[in-house]
């Protein structure tokens, strides 16, 4: 079996699992997605019955999370429309301390008496639970934050937005592609809003407004003659924004390698589209790389998967714990390694935080699932390990006493617990930027956008793919590359980050889909930096059997 033919069949599944996910949740009309939802004052009465029921029968803690989700989902390809997908979901979720043990219930009988049985049946859960449990749940203390909103800052919302204009923009996109050149071309448009009410025995009633969007490409161009096929994916990020991402701004684009333009706040697709078509064209003949020792230079667009991967999920306490062993492996990231406070995870250039509060990115709210106000703390300093993503009944695990504000659920449906936030590679202080960084290198390649990847069950040694690829020979870029994959551990690549564009150079990208957990849950997050540059990391051909 060829390398490429695995990464091909890897990448159909993954696809496949991105599809599936507009159908959580009823269909229904387009209209319904912009109709209003319950009352503030209705949202409090509901979430007080739940409240008052639990302390009745001997709860020591309750949370209510009153939810309703909604999405839009929208595939073209060339000049048809595919799919258009509503969906809506709407219930309670009661989370319990009885006995000193967790219960927890749902239900879409979102009145009185539905959300009092709920409320019931969550206390017996954890009533029957506390029989088996050994130490009983320690939580952070949390103050109550009484009545207060958040909502994501729009300036348009994208349900909203007529779908026969959001479809007009992606049946142009395609249509530009196969102008350039492009034999196939498909586009979609996933949007997503979250009406949240979270309210506790801590004193909170929370309500929050949260928006995501997500426009996405595949283009292709076949060469007959040859039998040879190459593909580009959009250079976009999904966002916690509206539907103004989908309105370029001049200011919000820079310009990459051969004429590809990198995208910020907002997002060119029809411009991105048409470069896609071309650059997919100069890959059908572009050389193979030869394997070696390469100073890579990375886009924001490429890096931050490789944040998520080797830093996000590595860094997660749960996984640490080996709470994620049967599902997703744990993290060589041990506690006695934070405990050092001297863990060398990185060169001095790597400076990494979590951030909930970051504006335009997937995971900003005001306040997490758990009602703890959303913030930012550092994760690895000047290169050294110095703190993890953690919850409320986490924290005292590492001899803290604040929560992170870093738990989620998908729905109203499921528990909530630990997620990853955004994590992000702070820029550089310096001026410099990409052009400067690739006339710094002598030999190297610079990669844009996501790929392939692969990473063993602790985080650590791992390979990434990418999208576009160029040779870079003595400071300048001589042509694309084909088959390029790099393979490192992640303590070894973070100590070879030599150099960190400015903040002028610092984008987000985004992981609208991250899986974890059993049952299992997606949620979204986004990763920021600038263009890296990192020294002597060894590449090989992807395109030779294995």
């Amino acid at each position: 079996m060829k390398r490429r033919d695995f990464v091909q069949l890897t990448g159909a599944g993954i696809a496949g699992s991105i599809l599936s996910f507009p159908t959580f949740g009823n269909p229904v009309s387009v209209d319904k997605l912009v109709e209003p939802f319950l009352s503030v004052a209705a949202k409090k009465q509901l979430a007080d019955v739940a409240l008052n029921t639990a302390k009745l029968l001997g709860a020591t803690y309750t949370d209510v999370r009153i939810g309703r989700y909604l999405n839009q989902f929208i595939s073209t390809r060339e000049n048809k429309v595919q799919n258009i997908v509503n969906t809506e979901s709407f219930g309670v979720g009661i989370r319990v301390i009885a006995n000193g043990t967790w219960g927890f219930a749902a239900t879409n009988a979102v009145t009185n008496e539905g959300v009092k049985m709920a409320t019931e049946q969550a206390v017996r859960i954890a009533k029957a639970n506390s029989k088996y449990q050994k130490e009983p749940v320690v939580l952070a203390p949390n103050e109550g934050h009484g009545e207060v909103s958040w909502n994501t800052p729009l300036q348009k919302n994208s349900l909203e937005v007529p779908v026969a204009e959001k479809v007009d923009l992606l049946l142009r996109a395609n249509s530009e592609a196969l102008k350039n050149g492009a034999s196939f071309a498909n586009s979609n448009l996933f949007q997503v809003n979250e009406q949240k009410y979270f309210a506790s025995t801590d004193g909170s009633y929370i309500d929050q407004d949260i928006h995501r969007i997500w426009p996405t490409f595949t283009v292709s161009v076949t060469d007959r003659a040859s039998g040879k096929f190459k593909s580009r994916a959009a250079m976009s990020a999904p966002m916690g924004m509206g539907y103004e991402y989908m309105i370029p701004k001049p200011e919000d684009k820079l310009p990459g390698p051969s004429g590809m333009v990198l995208y910020r706040n907002s997002y060119d697709i029809i411009e991105d589209a048409a470069i896609a078509a071309r650059q997919a064209k100069e890959m059908i003949s572009a050389k193979s790389v030869e394997p070696g020792k390469y100073d890579l230079v990375l886009e924001p667009n490429h890096l931050g998967l490789t944040i998520h991967e080797s830093v996000g999920h590595p860094l997660e306490l749960d996984r640490i714990l080996g709470y994620e062993a049967n599902y997703a492996g744990t993290s060589f990231a041990t506690l006695d390694k934070l405990k050092s406070g001297t863990f060398n995870y990185g060169s001095k250039q790597v400076n990494i935080f979590a951030d909930k509060t970051q504006a335009g990115s997937l995971g900003a709210v005001g306040y997490d699932d758990e009602g703890v106000k959303a913030k930012r703390w550092d994760l690895i300093k000047a290169g050294i390990f110095v703190n993890v993503e953690a919850i409320r009944d986490q924290v005292h695990i590492v001899g803290q006493k604040e929560s992170h504000g870093c738990c989620y659920a998908q729905s109203w449906s499921d528990v909530q617990f630990q997620r990853m936030p955004n994590v992000s590679l702070a820029p550089g202080q310096e001026p410099y930027s990409s052009a400067q960084m690739i006339k710094d290198v002598e030999k190297g390649i610079y990669i844009a956008g996501r790929g392939s990847y692969s990473i063993d069950q602790q985080r650590y040694n791992f390979q990434f793919g990418g999208t576009a690829f160029y040779e870079i020979k003595n400071g300048e870029i001589t042509g694309m590359l084909n088959d390029v994959a790099y393979q490192s551990n992640t303590q070894e690549f973070w100590n070879s980050c030599a150099k960190i564009c400015d903040e002028k150079d610092y984008r987000l990208f985004g992981s609208f889909f991250d899986g974890k957990g059993q049952p299992s849950q997606i949620s979204a997050v986004s990763h920021g930096s600038s263009t890296s540059r990192f020294n002597g990391v060894n590449v090989i051909n992807t395109g030779r059997t294995i």
